[in-house]
């Protein structure tokens, strides 16, 4: 397991939007765009979704526990946590 991961999300309050969104991504339009367009986390939100590098241990365990699985460039499927539902791509 790496250290350090970096990677994008887009939250959003409902499960059935947050499937619509993955299926928007999965048909080519840009995770950045959807983040910036629709992401109700403001913060990364304006990076394109963007939260940095983090190490396990920094965010919430079920985001954690999806975020440290993916391959680099793959995306998750809907991961629900406290926040709402958040569709992860890692980058590194």
């Amino acid at each position: 397991m790496p250290v350090k991961i970096k990677c994008s999300h887009i939250l959003i309050a409902k499960q059935s939007e947050s499937l619509a969104i993955l299926e928007r991504i999965k048909k080519g339009e840009k995770f950045g765009k959807l983040a910036k367009e629709l992401s109700t986390d403001s913060g990364s939100a304006k990076k394109d979704g963007n939260l940095g590098y983090f190490t396990k241990g920094m965010m919430v365990k079920p985001f954690e526990e999806t975020a440290f699985k993916l391959q680099i460039g793959e995306i998750s499927e809907p991961v629900k946590t406290e926040f709402g539902y958040h569709i992860i791509k890692r980058f590194a």
